[in-house]
């Protein structure tokens, strides 16, 4: 049996409160495809008028610390974003691995914090252009899964997203083929690192996704939905793509 389709919009580091009309707009198009499971992450700011705007679909989180409290400057805790409306947070997205050096070890931590606070937890893995060219796309992705995979992970609260980095923002977007071929890899050695309960675990794909070439991309096998940024904005944007998880 087929998993439910996930869309997820990361708004990353973009969004005012002006912008909460879109939330509205979303929710509205969310409402009408309730075959979809849809979400938004906002920025933090952002969560709790985003959670009172909406009833249609999930907020989320950017990112949590692993730690309940104390003294981390400029953190929250998972505590924290729940309090604040969200369901769930995106944790390890490339960005974060990349600009603030964030560990495998250090995102299996933060899974097992939102997951002990209630929460689902997205773990994002990828490869860069470079390790691609090198023909490593698949070791080190597989390699991050295992090394970010939290304990007493179970298909009820844990998604993977699979970013390849030279993807993001930039337009392009692999090959059907290699998107299939890396979604089976990952598939498979979610099966490795759990056993059974696999299968039921979401894999979506986040990478220059957009209403043109969402229902090709949510096609492939073990696309179970899709991480999206910058065309998740606008309900203009992230409608279609809501639109195509519905007919996939």
């Amino acid at each position: 049996m087929a998993n439910r389709k996930y869309i997820v919009g990361n708004w990353k580091m973009n969004g005012l409160q002006s912008e909460l009309s879109d939330i509205s707009e979303i929710a509205s198009i969310a409402a009408a495809h309730p075959s979809v499971d849809a979400a938004i992450c906002p920025p933090v700011t952002l969560i709790a008028s985003a959670a009172s705007h909406n009833s249609a679909f999930a907020i989320g989180a950017q990112d949590c610390h692993f730690n309940e409290k104390g003294a981390h400057t400029g953190c929250v805790s998972a505590a924290m974003i729940k309090q604040a409306g969200a369901s769930f947070s995106i944790l390890g997205h490339s960005e974060r691995r990349a600009d603030q050096h964030e560990t495998d070890a250090e995102i299996k931590a933060k899974a097992e914090a939102v997951h002990a606070a209630g929460l689902g937890a997205i773990i994002c893995v990828g490869e860069t252009e470079e390790e691609r060219d090198a023909g490593k796309a698949v070791h080190v992705v597989c390699g991050q899964l295992e090394g970010s995979f939290p304990d007493k992970a179970d298909s009820s609260w844990l998604t993977i997203a699979y970013e390849p980095v030279w993807a993001i923002g930039t337009g392009r977007v692999p090959e059907a083929s290699d998107v299939e071929e890396m979604h089976a890899a990952i598939r498979n050695k979610l099966g490795k690192l759990m056993g059974e309960g696999a299968d039921a675990v979401r894999i979506l794909y986040g990478g220059s996704m957009n209403g043109g070439n969402a229902a090709e991309l949510l096609a492939v096998p073990n696309v179970d939905g899709g991480l999206v940024g910058g065309a998740s904005l606008t309900a203009e944007k992230f409608g279609p793509i809501i639109e195509a998880a519905a007919a996939a």
